[in-house]
């Protein structure tokens, strides 16, 4: 009934979609167990994804005036009237029955402690939790009414400047802006490079409207976003077996006079691997005295912008390389900030265009500005501050330092049960990335299903092109990820991997003694039709094959 219902509002016209996918009568459901049945369920959602004909919860779409309505449990001691849920209430309610309203729905949300797919920070101390509500009513962009504000935005970026080797000093001067993530922080460092370049063009006499940009297929999915909002062609350099990140030899043969910049990951999403910045650079430079181009380097450091300078001191891959001109990183990530804040700083000011910083004067006083947006919260510079002083340099390489012990004590037991192969490596972001041995029973799609039963929130996904035929689970450790937690997740992992190798997917229990069969029609050798009879067991194994080639064919999208 439910698949119905979504079906339905989103059109009749798309209803002959369904054709393709391998729908199961009513009755024979109830011959599968309950594992089987849910491995159905989320096929067919996919399904659905896939072929539109319900949308992935990216873009709200409206829904029709269906009578749906919220009814309060204790919120009864306020009010018994329901309230609409997808219209706005014609009367108000006593604030304690909309509280009560409101965090009963959020109960069901997940756990973020427990939340092992995201980079994204859960805990901070309530010192600055304090500071953060008593500025939670300041606009950042009221530059001129909030002047301390914009002061501790303008240490931060400093103190992120020289932490990346930024030329300071009376001659260079780098610059930089806070923003709401890495993404804005990308398309702002990708509007610079595509500006400078079409600048340069038009004074060359030469066409500019053609621009791209080189990255691996790894990269996030802000970077797709970048080239299609911005009309960038993107040239990815694909991936291999093994080999997850960007090939730096590849990635120099893609670069052409259109090339705006290269794009090297400081800490791939899928693996947490660094690439090879100081090679892209060597490689890049010996290509721009051959043909006297001046193709740049951005550094995307959204994950390990800050845990580079504290583990791996030595680590070429910031300003001191030449050709890095700018670098992104997430505050809300290892810096350690509750989400949305990220920084972008630039080598100097000439790689920032003028053209691109805004003067405005209605709010005060004459304020450059160089965002996407324009009003947002105060709250997170503070905080990104508050760290800063904090935890100084000591105590953030103390943070990395135990996030990497405990990804470290996480990575041997996984590799103690011998099901697992290691696809993540020691050097980079403190994360474990695994995949199965041996699929044939069952893959790790169902097994961070599994693990959801336990709280456990673990991503299972497909490796990019040409690596597709890798699937993956991946565990991120943040600072709230203990070592006790790491300990109990291995051994939810061990009871899941006995469960599954002592119950395959098969028929339920209470059926087994009844043979269910379902009749279907295929091509005969003759180019006839032919029926044929398959067991229960058969046809969840077909829709599983099915579900694994669909999932090949998606990309990935994860933070």
């Amino acid at each position: 009934m439910v698949f119905i219902i979504i079906i339905y509002r989103q059109g009749k016209a798309k209803q002959s979609n369904l054709h393709s996918f391998p729908l199961l009568p009513s009755f024979f459901l109830t011959f599968l167990s309950k594992r089987s049945l849910f491995l159905y369920i989320y096929i067919f959602l996919n399904f659905l994804v896939k072929n539109k004909l319900i949308k992935e919860m990216v873009i709200t779409t409206t829904i029709p005036d269906s009578g749906e309505q919220l009814q309060p449990t204790f919120a009864s001691r306020y009010v018994r009237t329901a309230v609409p849920k997808y219209k706005m209430p014609a009367d108000p309610i006593p604030k304690e029955a909309a509280y009560q309203i409101i965090n009963d729905e959020l109960m069901l949300d997940g756990t973020p402690r427990l939340n092992l797919a995201s980079f994204v920070t859960t805990w901070m101390e309530p010192e600055c939790e304090k500071l953060m509500m008593a500025a939670i009513n300041k606009n950042y962009v009221d530059m001129d009414e909030y002047p301390v504000t914009t002061e501790l935005q303008n240490r931060c970026v400093n103190m992120i400047a020289r932490l990346f080797n930024a030329p300071v000093g009376e001659t260079d001067t780098a610059v930089g802006v806070g923003t709401v993530g890495s993404s804005e922080a990308i398309m702002l460092a990708g509007l610079a490079f595509k500006r400078k370049w079409q600048t340069k063009r038009k004074l060359e006499g030469k066409p500019y409207d053609k621009p791209n940009i080189v990255t691996g297929a790894n990269v996030q999915v802000c970077w797709e976003k970048f080239a299609r909002y911005f009309e960038v062609d993107l040239k990815e350099v694909k991936l291999s077996e093994g080999y997850y990140v960007m090939d730096p030899v590849k990635a120099v043969e893609m670069v052409d006079e259109n090339t705006i910049c290269v794009a090297a990951i400081l800490g791939s999403t899928l693996t947490g691997e660094f690439e090879n910045v100081k090679l892209l650079n060597e490689l890049l430079t010996k290509k721009n005295k051959e043909t006297g181009w001046d193709t740049p380097i951005h550094v995307d450091a959204a994950s390990g912008g800050f845990i580079a300078p504290f583990i791996y001191p030595n680590l070429e891959w910031d300003f001191r390389l030449p050709l890095v001109k700018s670098i992104n990183v997430s505050g809300h990530k290892y810096g350690l900030v509750y989400p949305g804040v990220g920084w972008v700083i630039w080598r100097t000011k000439e790689d920032l265009p003028e053209d691109l910083i805004f003067h405005i004067n209605y709010l005060g006083s004459d304020q450059p500005t160089f965002t996407l947006n324009f009003s947002k919260g105060s709250s997170q510079i503070i905080a990104q501050y508050y760290q800063f002083v904090r935890l100084g340099f000591e105590g953030y390489k103390n943070v990395m330092e135990n996030c990497l012990e405990n990804a470290r004590v996480l990575k041997e037991g996984i590799e103690k049960t011998g099901l697992f192969n290691i696809v993540s490596k020691e050097d980079g972001v403190p994360l474990v990335a695994f995949s199965l041995k041996d699929s044939s029973k069952y893959d790790v799609f169902e097994i961070s299903g599994s693990l959801r039963r336990f709280g456990w929130i673990v991503p299972a996904y497909t490796m990019p092109p040409n690596a597709e035929h890798i699937a993956v689970l991946r565990v991120v450790i943040r600072e709230d990820f203990s070592r006790a937690l790491a300990e109990r997740l291995i051994s939810d992992i061990e009871k899941v991997m006995k469960e599954m190798e002592t119950h395959p997917i098969r028929v339920s229990t209470k059926t087994a003694h009844v043979t269910a069969t379902v009749d279907e029609t295929q091509d005969g050798d003759d180019g006839g039709k032919k029926h044929i009879k398959k067991s229960a067991r058969e046809t969840p194994e077909e829709i599983a094959t099915y579900w694994r080639k669909l999932v090949a064919g998606k990309r990935t999208g994860i933070c």
